[in-house]
């Protein structure tokens, strides 16, 4: 199993990322994510960092299919790729129906078909091939221009078995956020291998909260900023029940409580995050992508990177 870390930020500003960056260049961590921005996005962001010397493997954890064209999104990786001369994750995901209604005027009325189409296509398109598609929700006539650049691995986020059974069909990377690992081990890898019936399982690559316990640090706070909007959501509430956290979306606080209880969000000691993070190892879990942003939004970037760093010390 690998390690890595997610920036944890929305940057609103460029330099925000090259912190983070410089951490994936100097310690043992695999790869730098970043998920859906609405501030600066996210391929800039990277772009900025591999233009100012940090030229690290980066990966998205996910950006949200609706905001582009599977030809610009296969433009975009590629481009990537080849900027910063690494092998990219690229992932995607569907987004809640609100937010893709107001982009497509209604949401997908079936997220999986959607996401079929258009990991297909960018596929497809990615692997030099011409295209000739007309789905429900994406269409594609055509082809890329040739351009050398480093492997791109198309990453698919997931949460519940129906889209996990897609990724096994389809993706390179299942990516999971905020999924406890006896979860990841008994529902989603099931399902995995279960859609990757005559291919490779894809590798699944967790998002996985964390907090140093310091000296006058409200743990409780952490937590709830870090997760508040996902214990508010219908389809992490949905998938925390499925793992047996009896989690409301009326009730951010107490879901939070139980995440700690649970283990799904890690603090104490540097060692005892690590201890943690063995778990999703032991789970099935091939890269854990260790994630500050409650630290980041509570204490700032500058404690948030620190939890980073000392949790990166030692294996």
């Amino acid at each position: 199993m690998t390690t890595s870390i997610l920036i944890p930020t929305a940057p609103s500003e460029a330099d925000d990322v090259l912190p983070f960056a410089a951490l994936v260049a100097g310690t043992r961590a695999e790869r730098l994510w970043q998920g859906q921005t609405l501030g600066i996005e996210v391929h800039q962001a990277f772009a900025y960092a591999a233009g100012h010397g940090q030229r690290v493997p980066v990966g998205t954890s996910v950006t949200l299919a609706a905001l582009r064209h599977p030809f610009e999104a296969a433009l975009e990786a590629r481009s990537l790729a080849a900027i910063t001369g690494h092998g990219l994750v690229f992932g995607v995901g569907p987004g809640t129906g609100e937010f893709v209604g107001t982009l497509r005027g209604s949401a997908y009325a079936s997220p999986l078909t959607a996401m079929r189409e258009y990991l297909t296509i960018l596929r497809d398109l990615l692997d030099g091939r011409e295209v000739d598609r007309a789905g429900r929700y994406h269409a594609m006539h055509g082809a890329l221009v040739p351009l050398k650049h480093p492997p791109v691995a198309l990453g698919l986020g997931v949460l519940r078995p129906a889209m996990a059974r897609l990724a096994g069909e389809i993706a390179d990377v299942a990516i999971t956020w905020l999924t406890p690992p006896e979860y990841v081990r008994d529902v989603l890898a099931p399902a995995l291998a279960e859609g990757a019936a005559d291919r490779p399982r894809p590798r699944v690559a967790t998002v996985v909260h964390a907090a140093v316990d310091r000296p006058g640090r409200d743990l409780c706070q952490v937590v709830l900023n870090a997760t508040r909007n996902h214990l508010s959501a219908p389809h992490y509430v949905d998938m925390l029940r499925r793992a047996g956290l009896r989690v409301h979306h009326t009730q951010p606080s107490v879901g939070a409580r139980l995440l700690v209880r649970s283990g799904t969000f890690l603090h104490g000691t540097p060692e005892q995050i690590r201890d943690g993070i063995r778990r999703y190892r032991d789970a099935g879990v091939d890269e854990v992508i260790i994630n500050t942003v409650g630290v980041g939004l509570t204490d700032g970037l500058s404690a948030a990177a620190d939890d980073l760093a000392d949790v990166l010390a030692d294996e």
